[in-house]
């Protein structure tokens, strides 16, 4: 309502809302990843790559998402519309013939049945009552000056993270979709950010988790889609969900990554409009990039971009080309990163 974050958004200079954009598709690259088994934790590394010296469940679904990001690429090089799509349905397609030929054997606890049963399709077990308005059994701990300095500590911290993660996916999203102008802005920006505050309100109350903007729009973007349609569709679909629940639960993580791992091939493809022989704005810019998918956090990226633009162009002279708001962003970033 107060316009803020829209000024934030128009406050962020270009290269930093192209590097958001990259950062972004290499953040949703190493989540499809990590969701589909390619990378696994390493004591050594921190991540690496999966051994498939010994077939599990693991390197099952480690080698079906390779082979879905593969059969996406080439239905994509087809021009075939809805490719994306395509490919994940094709990888859980193949899934079920892993399944089976005994390659792939559901557990119940880490890997499910990838193949619908017929009696399990439908499904009416939901309610709200469990989880509307929880948040309020939770006000009796705010008593007292510790309770509410915590209670503030929380909500700060919860404040930041949506306010930019949403301002970076708007960013990236529509910088992959060409939709920003010749001043780098997004018309109608105020639109989406009242939906998206409306949309996560109201997702509190009811106790979901956070219904705001995610990274996820990309591959609708990617698809081709550009307008209130395609937002309407995917809408009515998430209703359907809701009854068919049992049979979207079988679509296996392992279909899920060639979609990740492609849309954020996508959005990295922006790289090429940083100019890195400005280092006053390509140095914050690659910071933005890497603390994206290295801390998995958009708003950690979104933090570190700022803060490191604002203090180099500062020392080196250039002050005078930071938008004022930056300064103002870069100090409570810090605070942020001091007391919360």
């Amino acid at each position: 309502m107060t316009n803020v974050r829209e000024a934030i958004f128009n406050s962020i200079p270009h290269p930093l809302k192209i590097a958001v954009t990259v950062g972004i598709g290499l953040y949703i690259g190493f989540i499809g990843l990590k969701s589909g088994h390619v990378l696994v934790d390493n004591p050594a590394t921190l991540v690496s790559l999966i051994s498939f010296k010994t077939w599990s469940n693991y390197t099952c679904s480690a080698f079906l998402a390779l082979v879905g990001i593969i059969i996406t690429t080439i239905l994509m090089h087809k021009k075939i519309l809805g490719s994306i799509l395509w490919g994940m349905v094709a990888t859980w397609l193949v899934g079920m013939l892993f399944e089976l030929q005994g390659l792939y054997v559901p557990d119940d606890k880490d890997f499910f049945s990838v193949i619908p049963h017929v009696n399990n399709i439908l499904s009416t077990d939901f309610t709200l009552k469990p989880t509307f308005c929880a948040f309020t059994r939770g006000f009796s701990e705010i008593s007292g000056p510790g309770g509410f300095f915590n209670f503030i500590t929380v909500l700060s911290a919860f404040l930041f993270v949506d306010l930019f993660d949403t301002i970076g996916t708007l960013i990236g999203c529509a910088a992959s979709g060409n939709m920003l102008d010749k001043e780098y802005k997004l018309p109608g920006i105020k639109g989406a950010l009242l939906a998206d505050a409306i949309g996560t309100t109201l997702g509190a109350v009811c106790g979901t988790s956070t219904v705001t903007t995610f990274v996820e729009s990309a591959s609708g973007i990617s698809a081709g889609g550009r307008t209130g349609l395609t937002s309407i569709v995917a809408a009515f679909l998430f209703l359907m969900s809701l009854f068919f629940a049992p049979l979207f639960l079988t679509i296996p993580v392992f279909a899920i990554t060639p979609a990740l791992v492609i849309v954020g091939f996508l959005m990295v493809r922006q790289v090429v409009h940083i100019n890195f022989d400005h280092l006053t704005d390509a140095v914050p810019a690659f910071l933005a990039i890497i603390a994206m998918p290295f801390f998995y956090s958009i708003s950690e990226g979104i933090s570190f971009g700022i803060i490191s633009y604002t203090l180099i162009h500062l020392l080196c002279g250039e002050g005078k080309k930071v938008h004022p708001l930056l300064y103002v962003l870069s100090v409570l970033f810090v605070c942020k990163y001091i007391f919360i």
